[in-house]
């Protein structure tokens, strides 16, 4: 289970897309009771309106996130 404050182990949608190690999208987040845009880096491309997962929080405010299948929840 994760904490209601980190992002790390959620899903989210990206509102722009990745471009690798070239530079970061945004990702929208269901957290803390409301909804957040966080930086989101990825190891490959992501395109914008991808369903993806933040495998971990690079601080505050950026978080790294691989491409997720919106069929399967998230594992705890």
């Amino acid at each position: 289970m994760h904490s209601d404050l980190s992002p790390a182990g959620r899903t989210g949608v990206l509102l722009v897309g990745t471009r690798g190690q070239r530079g970061p999208g945004e990702v929208l987040i269901r957290i803390r009771g409301g909804l957040e845009t966080f930086l989101a880096w990825s190891d490959t491309e992501l395109p914008k309106g991808a369903t993806v997962l933040v495998v971990e929080s690079r601080g505050r405010r950026t978080v790294d996130v691989v491409a997720w299948d919106a069929s399967e929840p998230p594992s705890q």
